[in-house]
């Protein structure tokens, strides 16, 4: 017999442990070299390993484990050869009985969830039977289980029926069903989320300032101009663009902002990667676009277009989560009128974007609505100073209520 380890290779510099969050094949299978046979979860990405040689695929590590590089996770042995059809011979006409139908065995793969997939089935409330898996033997996949709960999502809300309660009359509430509690092993990347917002919390002086910004010439010109640039570029101008470049432009000007502190360094970027805060079925990742200061709005929109959808499946490398001088969070997309982000270290700064309200504001001494959203910048105060905040908001909803500025970089 001969055998080949399959090992957790290196995967970054920062990343010591993975946890084997799937077999994608089974204990036993016949696998071929490169084919994806497990999915690692680390810090900050879902990676998937590819086999190493064809053979046998035998299992020495369990889902769910955490497994440090270079541990062993599986062996090959590559002496199994599958049996191959033997040579066809000449047709004989042979008198068949009738074929008798024996039940179908039950896979236990069919309409189960990975383990990945189950937190997500779970935490969007969608049950494993309504879900059609696609994966192996009809395993219900990640991907399955994230378009089950989008689906979910979009679908209309049953209207409420009203109910009238008389008054003055005691209620008695019947409680039908069991009371569960359930305990899950937190997720690795759940548990790096939390070990780094709690260090910005602990290790940066963050302060949170905030002002407000008039769209009504952002909504304009995205108005005017929509249907040009989706013809030439194949995608809308949307609000992340503007924002981003706007801040690109101001965090040229300020290299405060986009600076960091490095021990008792302070290391100055003249250049600036926005990461893009996404919500993901396992948690928040933080993306970076590079270069956002030399690209056009269409890459920018192209890019964090790309971004999210890898992000929603779990297809993100690890390549691509690094770098970011800087760090843009919109709540307004789940209906958050105000909030103090926390700052995504080792960056400085972060902007939070909010949800845009119609409100009355003085404009030449006239009440008139407007579209308005609220801007709240966190920062660390060990290196950015109150007034370079308080100016880095001003300038952008300065860029903001005059896109024209920004467009001519003037």
């Amino acid at each position: 017999m001969s055998l080949v380890e399959m090992k957790v290779p290196t995967i970054g510099e920062s990343i010591t442990e993975v946890t084997l969050s799937q077999w994608l094949k089974k204990d036993g299978d016949y696998v071929k070299v490169d084919e994806p046979i497990c999915e690692f979860e680390s810090d900050k990405a879902t990676l998937e390993f590819p086999a190493e040689a064809n053979g046998k695929l035998i299992f020495v590590a369990k889902e769910g484990d955490d497994l440090p590089i270079g541990a062993l996770v599986a062996k090959i042995d590559t002496s199994f050869v599958l049996d191959t059809p033997a040579a066809a011979s000449p047709a004989v006409a042979v008198e068949t009985p009738a074929p008798t139908i024996e039940p179908v065995k039950e896979n236990y793969a069919s309409g189960h969830p990975s383990p990945a997939a189950g937190k997500i089935l779970r935490e969007g409330n969608v049950a494993a039977s309504d879900v059609s898996g696609t994966g192996k033997d009809g395993r219900i996949t990640k991907e399955d289980a994230v378009k089950a709960v989008e689906n979910k999502s979009a679908s209309p809300a049953e209207a409420p029926t009203k109910s009238v309660v008389p008054t003055n009359v005691a209620i008695t509430l019947k409680v039908s069903g069991a009371r569960e509690v359930r305990v899950e092993k937190m997720s690795r990347m759940r548990k790096t989320i939390a070990s780094r917002l709690v260090s910005a919390k602990n290790n940066t002086a963050m302060l949170t300032t905030f002002n407000e910004v008039d769209l009504t010439a952002v909504n304009e010109l995205r108005k005017k101009y929509q249907d040009r640039f989706v013809a030439k570029y194949g995608i809308k101008l949307g609000f992340m663009s503007l924002f981003a470049k706007a801040c690109a432009k101001v965090l040229m000007e300020m290299p405060d902002v986009n600076a960091m502190i490095d021990g008792n360094d302070i290391i100055y970027h003249d250049y600036v990667d926005i990461s893009i805060a996404i919500s993901t079925p396992t948690g928040l990742v933080v993306p970076p676009v590079h270069n956002v200061e030399s690209i056009g709005f269409h890459d920018v929109e192209l890019k964090i277009k790309e971004l999210a959808d890898k992000a929603r499946l779990g297809k993100l490398t690890l390549d691509e989560m690094k770098g970011g001088t800087f760090t843009i969070t919109n709540g307004g997309i789940f209906g958050s009128l105000l909030s103090t982000p926390i700052i995504n270290e080792p960056q400085s700064a972060i902007l939070g974007m909010h949800a845009i309200k119609d409100r009355p504001v003085a404009i030449d001494g006239q009440v008139v609505i407007r579209p308005m959203m609220y801007l709240a910048l966190s920062y660390d105060h060990r290196i950015i100073d109150g007034s370079t905040s308080v100016t880095f908001l001003v300038r952008l909803k300065e860029l903001l209520e005059d896109p024209m500025t920004l467009m001519m970089d003037i």
